[in-house]
């Protein structure tokens, strides 16, 4: 670009706009991610756990060095790997990722090398990284929330296929969080065409057996919504000693059973709007065993019929059956995790036209989403730990800074008139606290 000199404003003629006033780098504050990395040991991590289908011979950058550029990437808002291309320029970029960026091609390269092995390493990678938090996090308890989405795809990838639910082409992946932390529990990509609830126990599977281990030892509540109302699940959750709470499509003996309890008399007021919870036990045709349901009644003001609503637990009867709603209720936090996921950290992009290439984007996603979720639970004020990626970007990762060289060392200058800087620093000090 040609040094543009001076471009005097009309609105305050003292003012004048000039390009000289030294290089400047926008993504300095992404330096505070870099220090929470290497305090919890994170590339030491993935070198360990990480495997990939690597025939290089001669090669300038890790697989490692890759992923933690990608994972900064994603951080900072670039949800293209053409970023690399501009990003190479930015010195602040290189120094805090400790090398050269690699180039677009060699982020192709890169996604070329991950397997159905390294799909599996991403998976416990990622369980090792929350459960270094284990000590820290103190709970003994742990929510599953299970839920599908769905990712567009825009030409030939591999795996995509119409969705009627969604009324568009793409992926149907299964998604599982913390419905307490909004922790990243595991992800599986899955074709465009196939239902809710496919494979869905052999994905609950390997998370109920982890966090069963001596060490963790957690008690485990699943929720899900209608779409995993199948036994497979419940006898999954029943093998595995964990509860769950999952909501039942209606049919016509439910109802049948619900209206057995709806009472009307003769002083009933029409005009107001009429709650009731009852328990009770039912067996479909394709159980089992019969298993505690949990019914929901409610009558709209002015209308004469019940609008009924079932769940099937686990849940003992000393839980009452408004609780059990309660409970239920609250999975409906996962959807803004869902979001976050999507439009914080670009999950949903399917640049590759492979499927397995399109499964390691999601993980790398979802590694993105848990560091900097797992930074702002441990090392945020509480009343900054809600912030949203877009609000960290704004406050702590998009800020100019100034890199000098000297001699023998390198400085980070920041602005000195930073709004958030106090955030900033406060941030600093309680990640080198977690040591």
């Amino acid at each position: 670009m040609n040094r543009l000199v001076e471009i005097p404003t009309n609105f305050n003629p003292s003012l004048t706009i000039s390009n000289n006033g030294g290089t400047l780098f926008t993504d300095s504050g992404l330096v505070v991610l870099k220090l929470f990395m290497e305090h919890i040991h994170f590339s030491t991590l993935a070198s360990q756990l990480l495997h990939f289908k690597d025939f290089r011979k001669h090669f300038k950058h890790s697989n490692v060095n890759i992923l933690e550029q990608l994972i900064f990437q994603l951080a900072a808002g670039y949800s293209t790997d053409s970023a690399a291309d501009y990003l190479n320029k930015d010195q602040v970029f290189s120094v805090i990722l400790n090398h050269l960026v690699a180039s677009q091609p060699t982020i192709s390269r890169f996604f070329k090398q991950i397997d159905e092995q390294t799909i599996k390493d991403f998976s416990t990678l990622n369980l090792a990284l929350l459960n270094r938090f284990e000590p820290l996090r103190n709970s003994s308890e742990l929510i599953i929330d299970v839920d599908s989405t769905h990712f567009d795809t825009y030409g030939q990838q591999e795996g995509t296929a119409y969705n009627a639910h969604y009324g568009t082409t793409g992926y149907h992946p299964l998604v599982a969080f913390d419905g307490l932390t909004g922790d990243f529990l595991s992800a599986e990509l899955r074709p465009g065409n196939v239902y809710t609830s496919t494979n869905v126990a052999k994905f609950l599977s390997p998370l109920l057996s982890h966090y069963h281990q001596p060490t963790l030892d957690k008690t485990i509540l699943v929720r899900g919504d209608s779409g995993f109302a199948t036994p497979e699940i419940y006898e999954l959750c029943e093998q595995q000693d964990a509860n769950y709470v999952i909501r039942l499509k209606s049919n016509r003996a439910l109802g049948k059973l619900a209206e057995g309890y709806i009472k009307i008399d003769d002083d009933m007021d029409w005009t107001t709007e009429e709650t009731y919870y009852y328990s009770t036990t039912y067996q479909a045709a394709s159980w089992t065993k019969p298993r505690r349901i949990c019914i929901k009644s409610v009558r709209r003001p002015n209308e004469l019929i019940f609008e009924h609503t079932y769940i099937v637990t686990t849940l003992s009867d000393n839980v009452n059956a408004q609780t059990v709603f309660s409970i239920y209720q609250k999975r409906g936090q996962m959807e803004n995790y869902i979001k976050e996921a999507k439009n914080g950290f670009f999950m949903g992009k399917t640049d590759s036209l492979g499927f397995i290439e399109n499964f390691g984007r999601l993980w790398i996603s979802a590694l993105t989403y848990n560091l900097v979720n797992l930074m702002k639970r441990f090392c945020l004020e509480p009343k900054n730990q809600t912030m949203q990626v877009n609000s960290l970007r704004l406050k702590l990762f998009k800020f100019a800074g100034k890199l000098v060289k000297t001699g023998r060392r390198l400085y980070l200058k920041m602005s000195t008139s930073h709004v958030y800087q106090k955030i900033f620093y406060r941030l600093i000090t309680k990640i080198s606290l977690l040591a």
